[in-house]
């Protein structure tokens, strides 16, 4: 829904809300990395395939944007979740709080496409898939310099189908999910739910 009444100055309660969303999305993270070393060989008959798989790294810029509403929110969030898996330890290092800042501006830009009013769950999906897109033309450089455009677009386009399920559409669900608990009732979407109740 748009959310016109509000100030786009940060409060006190977003840098705590963000934060702690940003350390629970990178525990997420580390797990999943974890299962990633695992289920990642499944994509080995074509590795562009493993693009299926990257959306739920998206997840923290995506819930970031939806709670927080401000600018900066999706790469603040997505900063801290990348950092906190890092600090845990994952396979990528220090290249992965990078590449979440860099995944997070696909998000943040869609966002602010939007002017940080529309939050309905088509805006949340195309943030998704934007923050995925921006992470694998990132890895094409970084992990994969060697693939073919073939490969490489491929890898983008079913990256972009993961962003959009796993964090555009996931993400908004989690949200929803938590404005029905009355949690986010200070936020834009605490709010809307109270409006529908």
């Amino acid at each position: 829904m748009g959310d016109t009444t509000r100030s786009l100055r940060w409060r006190t309660i977003d840098i705590v809300v963000a934060s702690v969303v940003g350390v629970a999305m990178g525990v997420v993270f580390w797990a999943w990395s974890l299962l990633w070393g695992g289920i990642g060989v499944a994509f080995d008959f074509f590795k562009p395939a493993g693009g299926l798989g990257i959306g739920i790294w998206m997840l923290g810029a995506v819930l970031g944007g939806l709670i927080v509403r401000r600018p900066g929110a999706a790469v603040y969030t997505e900063l801290i979740a990348a950092l906190v898996e890092s600090l845990i330890g994952n396979q990528w290092g220090w290249t992965s709080v990078l590449e979440g800042v860099v995944e997070a501006l696909g998000a943040e830009l869609v966002f602010a496409l939007f002017l940080y009013r529309v939050f309905t769950l088509p805006v949340s999906m195309l943030a998704g898939a934007a923050a995925a897109v921006f992470a694998t033309v990132w890895e094409w450089f970084t992990y994969y310099p060697t693939w073919t455009w073939g490969w490489k677009l491929a890898y983008s386009g079913f990256g972009a189908i993961s962003g959009l399920v796993l964090a555009g559409i996931l993400g908004w669900a989690l949200v929803r999910a938590m404005a029905g608990t009355g949690v986010l009732d200070r936020f834009g979407a605490g709010r809307e739910r109270a409006r529908t109740v």
